[in-house]
């Protein structure tokens, strides 16, 4: 089955947030687009076969461990000790989606870059 193209207002919410971090960059994936700051790529948005809308990103590994025992929504990826993701739909929280997405930013980015973006407090 064909993969979906992501809704604009899904791109648009996911560009509100990475379009404000320092040389983090939109570019067309292999499926979906991306995010990235210099080659490190900060979050990915695509649809899958399944036809379910899905955004990886990176996240620190107790994080990984936590979204692993979570579940639905969130799942983790197999190939990154650092990589996760979620799916997006109506029941989306897209607040805690830009916290998620700042902190897989200033992991991914140089601390020069990093430095600069005010990151999400801990609860």
């Amino acid at each position: 089955m064909a993969r979906p193209a992501v809704p604009d207002a899904m791109i648009e919410r996911l560009r509100a947030v990475l379009g404000a971090f320092p040389e983090c960059e939109e570019e067309a994936a292999w499926t979906g687009v991306r995010w990235r700051v210099g080659k490190a790529t900060v979050a990915h948005v695509f649809g899958g076969e399944d036809q379910l809308f899905r955004v990886t990103f990176r996240a620190e590994p107790d994080e990984v461990m936590a979204f692993q025992h979570l579940g639905d929504p969130y799942f983790v990826l197999g190939w990154s000790g650092d990589g996760a993701g979620m799916l997006l739909d109506e029941r989306t929280d897209w607040t805690e989606v830009g916290e998620l997405l700042t902190d897989s930013y200033c992991i991914q980015a140089p601390q020069r870059l990093a430095v600069q973006v005010e990151r999400p407090e801990r609860s």
